[in-house]
């Protein structure tokens, strides 16, 4: 077991009041070894916090005071002290799996950890959950939390998961429920195998045993290249509107018994299917925004400014595992300070700007992926300016049928932007970085143009457009 390091302190918080620095290892908060960011915070919610430190080698104990629920206001290292809750399935859909070799190690790690299903979004098949782990949910109130159902037929399950736990495991979903636990679920639908009247069983089993579920999305299965399994392939066109025919008509039935559409697809799906997009008030609220249902109704809202507030942080497909903040999913991923902005001679992403970026007059490119250029390119379609287009970066690195944002790599961007011309400005969205690199391990630096990281939200999109600089 680690122990939590002090990364930062904010200035004038208890913390710093009391002493605490940046480097200080947490022995113990209150004579208790905190095993997670979960247990910290529930520890220094007290008024008083006795923090026992190693700091160069030598222990200290330093008390601080403050008001009760006033944050602490130091910043650890991670988010997990203890050991991860590795998953023990063999999915052949699993992702982890179809990743090329050579990239770094905290990539290939599989996770099925409740906690980080909590703080990061996650999703987590409860294959290895337990009574002691369901006593923590509910007495700290660890809600919502994200289930991978795939399947509510046992053997289907368990076939899926290739795990026999895989059959009894959703009994701590219902567990889950009858506890009041926000509980969003997940359905990865392999063409072949869990499409068709299995997924129509799976909604019926919803209905029957899980009806408390707050959501359920239904998303496609991702073949990269260099997949392995020969049952696993990418949905046909007819393939993916007969899933959109399914999910909308359990939509009407689930409106009509409970009240709600319930059950939702990607937004991955209209696109394979070429139809239109739902309209904003069939999402209900955007409660799954974060696993790519309605995002493109939420961009185009937020770039036609019919929202002004941006729906929340978009953190990328492996957003845990590097530079992911200890406050969780939703908390700010960029430097303090940092500018948003990659130009020529500066020394990392965020850096200070030392030549000037491309004149705000510049013809401008969007860099995004085959899914994203085909939301974008109506949208930009409606400024009618000859100045910005989008650049749609294919997915060589991981091949098949990748095609979102966030898995965009140094590796192709830099090869469509050795082709583009120089002095144009170049927007990156920033769901393809964690701590300031790609997938790949390349950073921004390293891009054959100068490119300028936007939140990736159409507000900020818009900003960028028409005043020049990422706000």
């Amino acid at each position: 077991m680690s122990l939590p390091r002090v990364v930062a302190v904010a200035p004038g918080s208890p913390a710093e009041r009391a002493g605490i620095e940046a480097g200080d290892e947490v022995l113990q908060l209150n004579g208790e070894v905190p095993r997670d960011i979960l247990r910290w915070r529930w520890l220094t919610d007290e008024p008083e916090v006795e923090v026992e430190l190693r700091r160069g080698g030598l222990e200290t104990t330093v008390t601080v005071q403050k008001a009760a629920g006033e944050p602490l206001g130091a910043e650890v290292a991670s988010a997990l002290f203890d050991q991860l809750r590795t998953c023990d399935n063999h999915c052949e859909f699993c992702f982890i799996y179809q990743l090329p070799p050579g990239l770094r190690r905290s990539l290939y790690l599989k996770d099925d950890d409740y906690r980080l299903s909590f703080l990061y979004g996650n999703f987590t098949t409860l294959t290895r959950f337990t009574e002691a782990d369901l006593e923590r949910v509910i007495d700290e109130g660890l809600s919502p939390l994200n289930v991978s159902i795939h399947a509510t037929d046992a053997e289907v399950r368990s076939r899926m998961l290739r795990n026999r736990r895989g059959a009894t495991s959703l009994r701590w979903l219902r567990a889950l429920l009858d506890h009041g636990v926000t509980v969003h679920g997940q359905v990865v639908v392999c063409p072949g195998v869990n499409d068709g009247a299995v997924l129509e069983d799976t909604l019926t089993g919803v209905l029957d045993q899980y009806p408390e579920l707050a959501t359920l999305c239904v998303v496609p299965l991702g073949v990269s290249r260099f997949n392995r399994e020969a049952a696993m392939r990418p949905h046909t066109t007819a393939e993916a509107a007969a899933v959109l025919d399914t999910v909308h008509g359990w939509q009407d039935c689930f409106r009509a018994v409970l009240g709600r559409r319930l059950v939702f697809a990607a937004d991955e799906y209209y696109l394979l299917a070429g139809r239109s997009f739902p309209d904003a008030d069939a999402y209900e609220g955007f409660p799954m925004h974060e696993d790519g249902i309605g995002m493109a109704r939420t961009f185009e809202l937020e770039f036609t400014g019919r929202v002004t507030e941006a729906a929340g942080v978009q953190s990328g497909f492996f957003a845990w595992v590097d530079g992911a903040p200890g406050a969780g999913y939703r908390a700010p991923r960029n430097p303090a300070g940092s500018t948003g902005l990659r130009v020529e001679g500066a020394s990392g992403p965020g850096a200070a700007p030392v030549a000037l970026l491309p004149s705000r007059r510049a013809p401008i490119g969007v860099l995004t992926g085959r899914y994203g250029a085909d939301v974008l390119r109506p949208l930009l379609a409606t400024l009618d300016r000859d100045d910005v287009r989008v650049i749609e970066v294919d997915n060589e690195f991981f091949g098949g049928n990748t095609g979102v944002a966030g898995l965009m790599v140094g590796e192709d961007l830099t090869r469509v932007l050795g082709g583009e011309p120089a002095g144009h400005r170049y927007l990156l969205p920033d769901v393809c970085l964690s701590e300031g690199r790609f997938l790949d391990g390349a950073t921004p630096d390293e891009l054959p143009r100068p490119v300028e990281i936007l939140p990736t939200d159409g507000i900020a999109l818009r900003r960028a457009l028409t005043v020049g600089v990422a706000a």
